[in-house]
């Protein structure tokens, strides 16, 4: 998952920062909200943060701007004490979620898991592929019922193939996702990755690498195979 945060307030984006990377979710941030905007015009991300008061704009503009220049991903707001006749105004605008600080951390990110999840249209926290499960919530791999061991990394693959299933998706796009800026590998490193899950896959499924390769375009799983 990769998610935009634009938060003026240095220890409130610090702590928000730090819980995301710890869940492994990958964030961009910036205190700006018109950098926030242009980036989020620019980059794939699936989930955009906003502060209900930036630096330079308010969250209300920002997510006006956002909605404005046709960004469709979720926007959750952040907001310290705001009346009610101000969070229905953020509603209005295009937010998806309103959310009170202090935030409740376990909170926060289920509800990012949760906005994300619907948005790529599936309702429950199980994605099932074939004989692949991923449990969104318990960060679970399942074969034909049975738990599959994977690395942190190799379940974040599968997370992104799962909630964009019947998307080809290539290297580029997935070292965006599972990278913080500045840690970003080869294009060789993502086929490594898909060449063990692959064997993993194969090997508890009884042969089904469940995995498929797109042309140049990259890989997917595909959406036809959905139980």
């Amino acid at each position: 998952m990769l998610t935009m945060l634009i938060e003026s307030n240095s220890a409130a984006c610090t702590a928000t920062e730090a819980l995301l990377n710890s869940e492994g979710i990958c964030v961009n941030v910036t205190d700006m909200g018109e950098d926030g905007l242009d980036l989020c015009r620019r980059l794939d991300y699936d989930i955009v943060i906003v502060a209900s008061r930036l630096s330079d704009m308010s969250g209300l503009d920002a997510v006006r701007g956002l909605r404005k220049a046709g960004v469709r991903i979720p926007v959750l707001v952040l907001a310290g004490n705001l009346a009610m006749d101000q969070r229905v105004r953020l509603l209005d605008a295009g937010a998806d979620e309103v959310m009170a600080k202090p935030y409740n951390g376990s909170e926060l990110v289920a509800r990012l898991r949760a906005l994300v999840r619907r948005s790529r249209g599936h309702a429950d926290a199980q994605i099932t592929t074939g004989p692949l499960t991923v449990n969104l919530t318990a960060r679970h791999v399942l074969v034909c019922g049975t738990q599959l061991h994977v690395t942190n990394k190799e379940y974040q693959v599968l997370e992104l193939l799962s909630l964009r299933r019947g998307a080809a998706l290539n290297a580029e796009v997935f070292i965006n996702h599972l990278y913080l800026d500045g840690e970003g590998p080869e294009s060789r490193t993502v086929e490594l990755f898909i060449c063990h899950l692959r064997k993993k896959l194969a090997a508890a499924s009884g042969g089904d690498r469940c995995i498929e390769t797109v042309g140049r375009r990259g890989y997917m799983l595909p959406a036809a195979r959905a139980a």
